[in-house]
């Protein structure tokens, strides 16, 4: 029996069927998971992989990348999969064939006509004698993508990645919307086969009961009577009321503790992540809580809080989450006393961390700070120069390419080396920042766009335009609060695919803006609310922000940005007593 796992990444569905393969085993069947532990069994399927997710590949196609896909997972079948069948009672696959028609139609826009005849061509294998591989059961592990985007970068916290952002990462939030969509709909398309089964808000250890009950129901009588029994089931349970009304920032704020209560008691480092960026009654006494349980998640979510009750959580958690709390050091907290303070004492713990809280400061104590810093950690202090044009800043870049080897060296052709100088480079339009960019741009593309945060010349725009289809999101990010009408071109370009191109424009009170806000309230609505910044105080940020809470009670993101107004003191009283 071939079980297969779908869903978009961060839906759980990796975690979920290897923790069912475990219940399986222990029940005494004999199973085979293809993706044991998340590592394909299939050194070269693997290899495929890694180039299709490698953000260095920005050139990659969009038919390349299927063929590609398919070829992952034709190799996987034909090299893993087909044998296990002969071996093993269960065989468990997360992905299969669909994830490849899936973004290639629905994420990169390929037409059916295309993807079809490729994909059919992928599943007929080469060779007449071996049937082609169907797999018994599909389990779409179905979640909100914004759920999804939560825990995926809550996973990148705890285990410290440091690597490049995925390519699917560059295409911006819409893509995991999409690819939701699409599987949805292949679903929809073969009932007899796939069973969607809700992990937005679900026990994890009920989950895998449910699941691992579903296939031991299906070998002993069949898919079909076993996926109809899970459906009713699901029906039962589906059977709740409504959200209710919330049209007000403080009905919001009540709803958003309410979730957060509800899910710090099953998933409490979710609880932490949407907390972030949070202060005051109710949500203090909320982030006190969750320190035992979360709080590398808690600490990084302090980042640039500037009260009270913030400082003393970062206190509280140096020696516990001493990197995060380091990199809470920014915005509105950099300079104060206690801030330096921090930064002395977690100089041994977290450099690296300590160093980039240092961006864009350049009073003398960061100098200094800096001096001591630079023999725990050269490449922190180097991308702490960033927005730093002086004499004093390129003394210290070039004293770090003398260090590296100097810039003709091999450092600018590594990953890390290319990306701690572009990081260095970011808002620097002179000759020199220039020449850095170029030899650093084939080891790393994204930091080197990335760089051009803030800046308008001819040069920038024209790298922008060039790399806008093959990554948005990192484009988007880079021309945040400018007012031009390049700029302006770019949002509407991509503003229903890519909710970064509202995040570029926080506060800018311009008719595009409205206009923009107002068209895509329903695809993007709390970032809808959160582009208006202090805007949320005028009269037509009021209205908006109702109009979102009718249309989309239930979604947290939304209720998160209502509640911030909630705590958001004085200037949003007008909100507050609507």
């Amino acid at each position: 029996m071939l079980v297969v796992f779908e869903g978009i990444d961060g839906s759980g569905k990796t975690t979920i069927s290897n923790r069912v393969a475990d219940e399986l085993r222990r029940a005494g069947r004999s199973v085979r998971h293809v993706r044991e532990g998340g590592q394909f069994a299939s050194r070269v399927t693997q290899s495929i992989r890694d180039v299709c997710r490698d953000a260095r590949n920005l050139a990659l196609a969009p038919r390349t990348e299927l063929l590609l896909y398919l070829a992952r997972e034709v190799q996987l079948l034909e090299e893993i999969v087909r044998p296990s069948l002969v071996e093993a009672e269960v065989v468990i696959a997360d992905r299969f064939i669909y994830t490849a028609e899936v973004l290639a139609q629905h994420g990169r826009g390929l037409p059916a006509e295309v993807v079809g005849p490729i994909v059919a061509a992928a599943r007929a294998g080469s060779d007449s004698e071996a049937p082609d591989i169907e797999p018994d059961l599909v389990v779409l592990i179905d979640v909100d993508p914004s759920v999804a985007r939560g825990r995926r970068k809550i996973a990148k916290i705890v285990t410290a990645d440091r690597r490049s952002p995925s390519r699917k990462g560059l295409a911006g939030s819409g893509l995991q919307i999409r690819l939701r969509d699409g599987y949805r709909t292949l679903a929809a398309r073969d009932p007899r086969r796939w069973i969607v089964i809700d992990n937005s808000d679900e026990d994890l250890d009920a989950q895998v009961a449910r699941i691992t009950a579903l296939i031991q129901s299906a070998r002993a009588n069949g898919v079909g009577p076993a996926i109809a029994e899970t459906r009713a089931a699901q029906a039962t349970a589906s059977r709740r009321a409504p959200p209710p009304a919330v049209t007000t920032a403080r009905e919001a704020l009540a709803a958003f503790m309410a979730w957060v209560d509800h899910r710090a008691r099953r998933e409490p480092a979710l609880a932490a992540y949407v907390l972030a960026g949070l202060c005051g009654p109710g949500v203090d006494e909320r982030r006190r809580a969750l320190v035992p349980s979360a709080p590398r998640i808690l600490a990084r979510g302090l980042r640039g809080l500037d009260d009270a009750a913030s400082w003393q959580l970062r206190w509280q958690m140096r020696a516990l989450a001493p990197r995060e709390v380091a990199f809470s050091l920014d915005g509105a907290a950099a300079l104060a006393g206690e801030a330096w303070a921090l930064r002395r004492e977690l100089s041994e713990a977290a450099p690296v961390e300590v160093a980039l809280s240092l961006q864009r400061l350049d009073e003398e104590v960061a100098w200094q700070a800096r001096e001591r810093l630079w023999p725990l950690t050269p490449d922190g202090v180097m991308m702490s120069l960033a927005r730093l044009d002086g004499t004093r800043a390129w003394q210290a870049r070039e004293r770090w390419l003398d260090l590296r080897g100097g810039s003709g060296g091999p450092i600018l052709r590594t990953y890390e080396g290319a990306r701690t100088a572009c990081r260095a480079l970011t808002g620097l339009d002179d000759a020199r920042a220039w020449e850095l960019r170029s030899l650093a741009l084939d080891a790393a593309p994204v930091s080197c766009i990335g760089s051009l945060e803030g800046l308008t010349g001819d040069l920038a725009w024209t790298w922008r335009a060039h790399y806008l289809d093959r990554a948005p999101k990192a484009v988007l990010s880079t021309i945040a609060g400018l007012d031009d009408p390049r700029a302006w071109a770019m949002r509407q370009a991509t503003a229903h695919g890519c909710r970064e191109a509202l995040d570029s424009m926080i506060g800018l009170d311009h008719p595009i803006a409205w206009e923009m806000r107002a068209s895509c309230l329903d695809t993007w609505p709390s970032t809808a609310i959160k582009s208006l910044g202090p805007l949320i105080g005028d009269p037509r940020g009021c209205e908006l922000l109702s109009r979102a809470l009718a249309r989309h009670p239930d979604n947290i993101s939304l209720l998160k940005q209502a509640a911030t107004v909630a705590t958001g003191g004085p200037l949003l009283s007008n909100v507050l007593a609507a």
